[in-house]
């Protein structure tokens, strides 16, 4: 017995001399909620961007659960230099255009864009403006475009992707980082992909289930309801 208790006495001064601590959950602990997506564009830590770089001063990548990816790039009028899209950037009949830095996003499943942010008649057809890409310019954030068929972030992850391809290469970007290209920057956070301009504070957040578009200070935001989703 005295034995016994020798032991418990040199087992407690052995806790207290090395400083060891037991630590417990506290269930009355709430996290607090996520930032606003350019509070976090802005507060968020940047990662290293040769991480991204997939060549003609474009960044991309994925995220952790596969379902966004997007690029920091350049845009020539409607025609975007995307790496794992069919695009006519570099054509020459396009030089005389501006090139002007964006943020583009697609998603393997999407909400249904709202009403008010269909931004394009599609030739005069009013048929075909689809959700499942976001576009961010310098001034100006949109949801959607007007397109036939699916994108390749779709056709890859969606529920019949084939899950391989140049999107299945992307690196991925940790949830909470930061990216910075031309002055704008995309951060993977709270289930989705928050893109924006934080001197104008004008961007977007997207996710499988929501997106929001930011237009800026003195503007109201578009959110879309979580209830009006698309699965392709």
């Amino acid at each position: 017995m005295r034995r016994t208790v020798w032991g418990l006495l040199a087992a407690l001064f052995l806790v207290a001399g090395t400083g060891c601590s037991v630590t417990t959950s506290d269930p009355s602990y709430i996290p607090p909620p996520p930032l606003p997506p350019m509070e976090q564009l802005e507060k968020a830590p940047l990662a290293d961007a040769k991480t991204f770089s997939s060549g003609d001063d474009v960044l991309s990548f994925i995220t952790a659960d596969r379902t966004i990816a997007c690029s920091l790039t350049s845009a020539r009028g409607e025609h975007l230099n995307l790496p794992y899209e069919q695009n006519s950037y570099s054509n020459a009949a396009n030089n005389k255009l501006p090139i002007v830095p964006v943020a583009h996003c697609e998603l393997a499943a999407y909400p249904v864009p709202q009403s008010a942010d269909v931004k394009d008649d599609c030739g005069g057809t009013h048929l075909g403006y689809l959700g499942g890409t976001a576009l961010l310019a310098p001034d100006s954030a949109r949801y959607g475009e007007c397109r036939s068929g699916v994108t390749t972030m779709e056709a890859t992850y969606g529920p019949k992707g084939s899950k391989s391809g140049p999107l299945a290469q992307l690196p991925v970007l940790a949830d909470g980082q930061n990216l910075e290209r031309n002055g704008l920057r995309c951060s993977a956070y709270n289930g989705g992909v928050a893109c924006g301009n934080v001197s104008a504070g004008v961007g977007f957040f997207v996710s499988t289930e929501r997106y929001e578009l930011i237009p800026g200070p003195g503007a109201t935001a578009s959110t879309a309801p979580a209830d009006a989703l698309k699965t392709p």
